[in-house]
């Protein structure tokens, strides 16, 4: 038996339940993981309360993505991957396929990495999806190049802190934006160039201060909602403002109207752009990879939770309060 979180209502934390269930066998194409610890996203909270961009086609539901441990079995036609094999999922599946919540999962091998020696399970369930996320927004999508400016919202977030990292091992200047400065000191230990809070400077002021009034080639956005007009003014010509997810929970304008048709691009962006892609992925990896030892990236890991605490794991996710990633264990 596998100790698996389901949900079978939509809502907030407090319908996650730690059930039994049977121990899976991987099918043709598929992993089995015993799961030493899982990466809590955000995308999960969503999918759980029902605000998500898929629906729960049925219950229960399980959640979950980004898991690390040690590969237990393979299905038919899986190559490169034994038992024995220290590994990392990714987030590349529906998660009403998949769901790595849990202390065994079967996922598909397309979506398994090797984990990095040295990088143990809690820092193998943390560090994919934010540098992969990053990564993919900055070099495969913007073109971020060395001496260009990104400006990055929600900084203290798992991917702003992991896009801060990414700008620096690519010779680019981050400027990261959250709400209050409580986390100023934080966020330039990790690496960023400089910080504006939102709620108490003006940022457009500090921005083009900060780019002698060029703007940024790159700005990344987690938030997305009204706020993009004042982001939306901060692009430097010819640059990209990114959106990646709408923490904000309100419509997002498309701001080059009021702003007088700049030449800016403005898109969406999902990792599953990265995911999904082997090619993509593969180059992702090896960036990610090159980065983890070298020194340059590392796991920013804000708390863990034991499975069975996962209640309170979303709850503190919920609250959006922490700098890094929350992480279960098994």
């Amino acid at each position: 038996m596998s100790r698996t979180v389901l949900f079978r209502e939509l809502g907030g934390p407090e319908v996650l339940r730690v059930e039994d269930t049977p121990t899976a066998e991987p099918g043709a194409g598929e992993v089995r993981i015993r799961v030493g610890a899982v990466g809590v996203n955000r995308a999960e909270a969503l999918f759980r309360s029902g605000h998500y961009i898929e629906d729960v086609r049925s219950f229960p539901a399980r959640l979950g993505a980004e898991a690390a441990g040690v590969v237990e079995a393979v299905g038919p036609g899986v190559t490169g991957f034994a038992p024995g094999d220290p590994v990392s999922t990714v987030p590349a599946f529906s998660q009403n396929d998949y769901g790595v919540y849990a202390d065994q999962a079967v996922v598909p091998a397309a979506a398994v990495l090797h984990r990095p020696e040295g990088l143990d399970a809690v820092g193998g369930a943390a560090v994919w999806m934010p540098y992969l996320t990053a990564y993919g927004a900055m070099v495969e999508t913007c073109g971020v190049r060395p001496g260009d400016t990104v400006l990055i919202n929600a900084a203290s977030s798992s991917v702003g802190l992991a896009a801060i990292h990414v700008a620096d091992r690519i010779g680019a200047t981050p400027i990261a934006l959250t709400r209050t400065g409580g986390k100023r000191d934080a966020l330039l230990k990790e690496g960023a160039a400089a910080v504006v809070a939102t709620d108490t400077e003006d940022v457009a002021s500090a921005v083009r201060e900060m780019t002698g009034g060029r703007g940024a080639h790159a700005v990344l956005d987690a938030v997305a909602g009204p706020g993009v007009h004042e982001l939306g003014a901060l692009v430097a010509p010819g640059g990209t403002l990114l959106i990646y997810g709408g923490l904000s929970g309100e419509p997002t304008p498309y701001p080059g109207f009021d702003l007088g048709m700049p030449a800016l691009s403005m898109r969406t962006y999902l990792v599953f752009e990265t995911t999904r892609d082997a090619e993509r992925l593969r180059r992702a990896a090896a960036f990610v990879t090159s980065g983890l030892r070298a020194g340059s990236f590392r796991p920013v890991v804000a708390r863990t939770f034991d499975l069975d605490d996962v209640v309170e794991a979303h709850r503190v996710l919920d609250a959006a309060d922490h700098l890094g990633k929350l992480v279960l264990t098994t």
